[in-house]
């Protein structure tokens, strides 16, 4: 069964006007199963096949010279480093030829050095990452606790009965895998404590030396330890606005877990009822817009402009989206009885910001779309991922 994603557009345009492309995202978010089906004609090579991955290393111009002239699908290429140096030099020599190295990869970090050592350029980025809502709602009309308790990767959307036994193995084998290449972790077990305080804080802003406490690590390997989980696409920080840049990318950021069906699992949810109402509900609430917004600039092929604003006297609005040269404030409630009460925050942040300021969003469990003071307009979660993935393609 293949779903038809969102990136779709993005990489068939780009696949015209580059000679490669490099397809990343975490593991098992659906990057083999979306090249074979965008790229059919393509041929597949996975380097997770040993031998795949040794022909490579110690033959590159006998591994090249089997395509021809044939575009070839590089899976998991992050695994054969030393081959990114052939391929620049295969690309330099027929460089008007597009789309003919189609790759995925799932360690952003590693890939990313390797790949801006050699193919600068030469080569369009794009993320897949799992599901959004705007994917899986036509195909499975989910209410909000369901969505939650789902999460995007596909196995377990379209497979709802794995997901217990399919979340539990993402984790041990990304812990067992990722982990140990992308980071020296000595301790695995005080590791996936730091995985489950983080989940537990899913959201909040992010507090190393509360993190070190906790689990007996310095502060120095808890942002070490970040930055395994923001590599292997687990986590997103999301930064706080200030007009200021460079305060702006010093301040501390909120963070959250790209998938909620993960983060439920960390904290132990019961269940998708549980979630909802329980005291986290808001939170994953929350994430989930947020996350949605970080997958609808994905899907654009776009880096992700967004924010969350706090005033001085404590005035907070979730998220700031940048689009079409605006910052559009947008709270995110719970509710499905908004109140004049809630625009409070995004009114405050709208007469700061002045002209910048876009027509503000409260994303809440109402039912239709509502008017409330202050140009605020009171969106349903339903419609949020396909409102911002319009505006994203206006602008």
């Amino acid at each position: 069964m293949f779903w038809e994603r969102t990136l779709a557009p993005v990489f068939d345009r780009v696949r015209r006007q580059f000679p490669a492309v490099l397809v990343t995202g975490p593991r098992q978010s659906g990057k083999t199963t979306f090249l074979r089906h965008e790229a059919p004609d393509a041929a597949y090579v996975s380097f997770d096949e040993p031998l795949e991955r040794q022909f490579a290393t110690v033959d590159p111009h006998g591994f090249l010279n089997r395509f021809q002239d044939r575009a070839v699908v590089l899976d998991e290429v992050q695994y054969v480093p030393t081959l990114f140096s052939h391929l620049k030099t295969r690309i330099d020599a027929q460089r008007q030829r597009h789309g003919r190295f189609l790759m995925s990869g799932s360690q952003q970090f590693q890939l990313m050095r390797q790949v801006s050592d050699s193919l600068a350029g030469r080569v369009a980025l794009l993320e897949l990452l799992p599901f959004a809502g705007i994917e899986i709602l036509p195909h499975a009309p989910l209410d909000l606790p369901q969505l939650l308790w789902r999460g995007g990767y596909p196995s377990v959307v379209i497979e709802p009965a794995v997901r217990e036994i399919w979340l539990n193995s993402y984790l041990h084998t990304y812990v067992e895998r990722d982990v140990r290449s992308l980071q020296s972790v000595k301790d695995l077990r005080t590791f996936e404590m730091f995985l489950g305080l983080c989940a537990a804080r899913h959201g909040q802003e992010l507090n190393l030396a509360e993190l070190g406490r906790h689990c007996g690590v310095t502060q120095p390997t808890c942002k070490a330890w970040m930055s395994v989980l923001e590599a292997s696409y687990l986590v997103w920080a999301l930064p706080p606005f200030h007009r200021n840049l460079g305060k702006r990318l010093v301040k501390t950021p909120r963070t959250y877990f790209l998938d909620s069906a993960l983060a439920a699992h960390l904290t132990r949810q019961p269940g998708a009822e549980a979630l909802w109402h329980g005291a986290m509900g808001g939170m994953f609430f929350e994430g989930w817009v947020v996350t949605e917004a970080v997958k609808a600039f994905a899907s654009a092929g776009r880096r992700p402009d967004l924010y969350f604003w706090r005033s001085h006297d404590g005035l907070e609005v979730d998220l700031l989206i940048g689009a079409g040269g605006k910052y559009i404030p947008v709270e995110i409630k719970q509710t499905a009885t908004p109140l004049p009460g809630h625009a409070q925050g995004l009114s405050r942040l709208c007469q700061w910001m002045g002209t910048d300021a876009g027509a503000p969003l409260l994303v809440c469990a109402v039912a239709r779309s509502t008017a409330l003071p202050h140009r605020v307009t009171a969106l349903p979660w339903r419609e949020f991922p396909g409102w911002l993935c319009d505006r994203l393609r206006e602008n």
